[in-house]
């Protein structure tokens, strides 16, 4: 688990184990954000056993999966909010970090999105979702 730092609040990461929560947590992160659905693959951790390691750590545990099928998800507003709170440290997680990378994409401003594009294609991201 590598995360990529997309913004001062905000990295993503590929999928995280319940053993990186205590890094993550030592590394400044104060929220963690589920982007990927439980069941996409046999060997993922669950949602609920990351959520229970973050509430040990002290830690926000938001559940916002998402697909291709229903992207950009339910509240992107308020996930773009959480993404750009200053008084927290963001790590939201997917299979590979994508997801996460189109959804902060999606959730910036007209003006903001130039530059959220660059950032994100600069570490390798495809933004086929965000820009559709």
């Amino acid at each position: 688990m590598s995360p990529f730092t997309l913004s001062d609040t905000l990295s993503v990461s590929g999928q995280i184990t319940v053993a990186d929560v205590a890094t993550l947590h030592e590394q400044g992160f104060t929220v963690i954000v589920c982007n990927r659905p439980d069941g996409e693959a046999p060997d993922q951790p669950k949602m609920d056993d990351i959520e229970a390691a973050c509430v040990s750590a002290g830690m926000l545990f938001i559940r916002y999966p998402v697909t291709a099928m229903d992207f950009p998800g339910p509240d992107l507003q308020g996930l773009g909010t959480l993404f750009d709170d200053p008084a927290q440290r963001v790590l939201a997680y997917c299979r590979t970090g994508t997801r996460c990378a189109n959804l902060w994409v999606a959730s910036r401003d007209d003006e903001a999105v130039a530059d959220a594009v660059t950032v994100s294609r600069n570490i390798g991201f495809d933004l086929g979702m965000a820009l559709r």
